[in-house]
């Protein structure tokens, strides 16, 4: 990569982005695409929309805008887009309020708002999101409000674009002093938004109240220049440089807008009801951006408890953003940080990250007053997993059942903390899920938030992640154990299948060898359907169950396979398992092993390493651990 020939390139790019012309040329821009003077919320929501939207077959929406770098929050920002943005893109009143994300530390409300600002820097350099301001207005004005009252409804039936706002002080006085009032001279730029040169993208951060100002919000007056310009209500005598000013058409983030004074917040009464805010000596200023502010749980039940601040609570559209409850999507959020470090170069065994997140995902759901649902239950559910006897209406009343589900928890900082120090203790040059769990554990007695209480709940769990983790590597070696597992299982269910047609259909099996007619072999029959509990009484209905399976798949075309069927497949595995347990408890447990022996561990380390992941030495301590859990 040659940085400097980069650099020009971008130079270059960013070169030819740039448009001035008159407010005349700026008419033939909206004639022929009118979506330059959309509003800052239907921009927001038109950036979100094309980066596309993937609809499930339960309906539910994934906006691929947030996707790359939030996992496990789709209902919330399913939410977000569908009630708030696009709403909002609709002119509803919506577009009044101020969007308050209300969620646990760490839980992604940030995230949220730097997507959304970074996205609205790339996306007002496409020409789908191109927009234009006023040249020298230090609010990038929409060029659309030089037109007088009096004329709009005529211009919004020709052109179709609707406009809102007054002029700014500032370009009002322009308009006169420089332009002698023709307004088809004023000169219009293409504006790039830009967070870091405050061009529509601003944010807002609370310090000690009794020193917070207004002008920190409004801008000020400019001292230096009253002698020069005779009054405070001269534009030019006033500094436009406030948040509000500067995130005009785009967006403004209030970090932890709750912890602003009371008195503070009213300013903001004017702007969420009718679009403008009071700044000096100045009529109403029109603001057109989306304001975004977060804060947490705590602050946000204070805030509501005081009755001063029912005016403001009723302009603020609340979306919780709470926890993610997805032990998958858990596992993604921690693969995510990891590569942004520099330890991303230490090996992970496969499912360690796996075992931190069901820790995590447990400490943050509530128990289910749902006969038969435990935390477990409740949280493969949560992860897409099938369980026998629920239903997607299920997991819907499960989610129903407790609202305020993912608002507390272990945050994914503390893991991810964990995790941290569990790489950077290695001698070995990796980790695996024992020391991560290890590393959960110690960490508990350090986190200053935990109660006496809370630190036994959470043991607990560490402990049924580790149980949970111990299930995942017997199979993954015992997986391993099998030559060609695929093949195995799908020679062992072919038979399976043989023999349950002959039994339903009462007809004999004729041997592929001898050509000998048989009766249904009943032992291996039995041998496959003892291992997920089917009982006697019961086997001829799951028998009969599985055939109708086969015949509905035979109709539509589809081929019947053992992974068809949760339950068929569970116990296809457990059974292949359960023929090898010997043979790998003898095999890894073993001091000192035969070449017999030797070359089939070197075989399974072969395939943990090609197949499931795994480097020599976490596969050899994988071997070890599994070997130890089969001889207890």
């Amino acid at each position: 990569m040659d940085i400097l020939k980069r650099i020009a390139e971008y130079r270059n790019r960013e070169k030819e982005l740039q448009w001035e012309g008159t407010f005349a040329e700026y008419l033939d821009i909206i004639k022929k695409n009118p979506r330059v003077a959309q509003t800052a919320h239907s921009r927001v929501y038109n950036m979100i929309a094309k980066a596309g939207i993937e609809t499930d077959s339960q309906g539910n929406k994934k906006y691929l805008f947030f996707s790359k770098e939030l996992f496990g929050l789709e209902r919330a920002i399913e939410r977000l887009v569908e009630e708030y943005f696009h709403s909002a893109a609709r002119r509803l009143d919506v577009r009044k309020r101020i969007l308050l994300l209300m969620g646990p530390v760490s839980g992604g409300k940030s995230t949220i708002v730097t997507l959304l600002k970074k996205g609205l820097e790339e996306y007002s350099r496409t020409d789908e999101g191109a927009l234009y301001g006023i040249k020298g207005c230090p609010m990038h004005e929409e060029p659309l409000n030089l037109i007088p009252r009096e004329l709009r409804p005529e211009f919004e039936q020709e052109f179709g674009v609707r406009i809102e706002g007054n002029l700014c002080p500032s370009c009002r006085f322009r308009l006169q002093e420089e332009y002698g009032g023709r307004i088809e001279d004023v000169i219009i730029e293409r504006v790039l938004l830009s967070e870091d040169e405050r061009v529509g993208i601003g944010t807002f951060s609370p310090s000690d109240p009794k020193s917070q100002d207004i002008a920190d919000l409004t801008g000020s007056i400019d001292f230096s220049t009253i002698t020069e310009y005779g009054s405070e209500s001269d534009p030019r005598a006033y500094r436009f440089d406030g948040e509000l000013n500067k995130a005009n058409r785009g967006l403004m983030e209030f970090q932890e807008m709750l912890k602003c004074d009371e008195k503070f917040l009213w300013n903001l009464l004017s702007l969420t009801q009718e679009g403008n805010f009071k700044a000096g000596r100045f009529a109403l200023i029109s603001a057109d951006e989306v304001i975004v502010a977060h804060t947490n749980e705590t602050e946000y039940k204070a805030f509501i408890a005081n009755k001063k601040n029912e005016a403001l609570q009723s302009r603020i559209i609340v979306m919780p953003v709470p926890y993610n409850l997805s032990v998958t999507q858990e596992e993604n959020i921690y693969k995510k940080l990891i590569q942004q470090s520099d330890l991303a170069h230490i090996h992970i065994a496969p499912h360690s990250l796996r075992a931190a997140a069901i820790f995590s995902v447990l400490t943050r759901l509530k128990e289910s007053k749902k006969q038969g649902v435990d935390l477990l239950k409740k949280m493969r559910l949560y992860d897409g997993e099938s369980v026998e006897g629920m239903a997607d209406i299920d997991i819907e009343e499960l989610r129903n059942e407790h609202l305020d589900e993912g608002m507390d928890g272990i945050d994914p900082r503390y893991v991810i903390n964990r995790i941290s120090s569990a790489l950077i203790k290695t001698e070995a040059n990796f980790v695996g899920a024992l020391d991560i769990l290890r590393s959960l554990k110690e960490g508990l007695d350090q986190h200053p938030s935990i109660t006496p209480e809370q630190r036994e709940k959470f043991l607990n769990f560490i402990s049924i992640a580790r149980k949970e983790y111990d299930e995942i590597a017997k199979k993954e070696v015992q997986k391993a154990f099998v030559y060609s597992y695929e093949e195995s299982a799908k020679t062992l269910m072919d038979n399976y299948l043989d023999n349950v047609e002959a039994y339903c259909n009462w007809q004999k099996i004729r041997d592929p060898i001898t050509g000998e007619e048989l009766e249904p072999d009943e032992k291996l029959m039995r041998s496959i359907e003892e291992q997920i509990g089917i009982s006697e009484n019961a086997k001829k209905a799951f028998r009969e169950e599985i055939l109708i399976r086969i015949s509905a798949y035979a109709r539509k075309g589809k081929r019947f396979d053992y992974k068809t069927h949760p339950r068929l497949r569970e116990a296809i595995q457990k059974k292949l398992f359960a023929d090898l347990k010997d043979v790998v408890k003898i095999t890894t447990t073993t001091k000192t092993p035969d070449e017999n022996q030797l070359k089939k561990i070197n075989e399974v380390i072969k395939r943990l390493v090609e197949d499931y992941g795994y480097t020599p030495a976490s596969a050899n301590e994988l071997l070890r651990y599994v070997g130890s859990l089969l001889n207890r």
